[in-house]
């Protein structure tokens, strides 16, 4: 992503994001505070170079959360035209989020990119970051 910068400055790109939904054993669903912004979203981030949406949401929550995860079926596609990044950068964000299962590993956050993480009741989250993850908390909360 630095790379792009460098050569466009915070002109307006197109960013296509990939994660999900995890839901814990008592029905709540897991939300990061992300370093960015000091907000709560769903784990997950953009697609690299040569991923499919499904390997970035893998490989994004493994990042951010420690833990392995299994891609379910697609929530959603949410899209915001006019995105603004803290640092000024603009961008179109697409979306893409799943149902999320995890197979393993452990739930840590030591890194900037993740401040905390915490599991939620569905119907008592805090305010999330942005019009996408507040669009998909709730298309989660019509399928349940």
């Amino acid at each position: 992503m630095q790379w792009i910068r460098k050569k466009v400055g915070h002109e307006k790109i197109i960013l296509v994001h990939a994660g999900g939904c995890i839901f814990n054993d008592q029905g709540e669903i897991l939300l990061q505070r992300r370093g960015d912004c000091n907000m709560w979203g769903f784990p997950g981030g953009a697609l690299e170079l040569g991923e499919t949406p499904e390997m970035a949401a893998v490989r994004e929550v493994k990042e951010e959360t420690g833990l392995d995860v299994k891609v379910g079926k697609l929530i959603g596609v949410y899209t915001d035209t006019d995105a603004i990044c803290p640092n000024g950068d603009k961008y179109q964000s697409v979306c893409i989020a799943y149902e999320l299962s995890v197979i393993g590993g452990e739930l840590y956050c030591d890194n900037s990119e993740t401040l905390e993480l915490k599991y939620f009741p569905i119907n008592y989250t805090p305010e999330l970051f942005c019009k996408q993850h507040e669009e998909m908390l709730e298309d989660i909360k019509s399928i349940l």
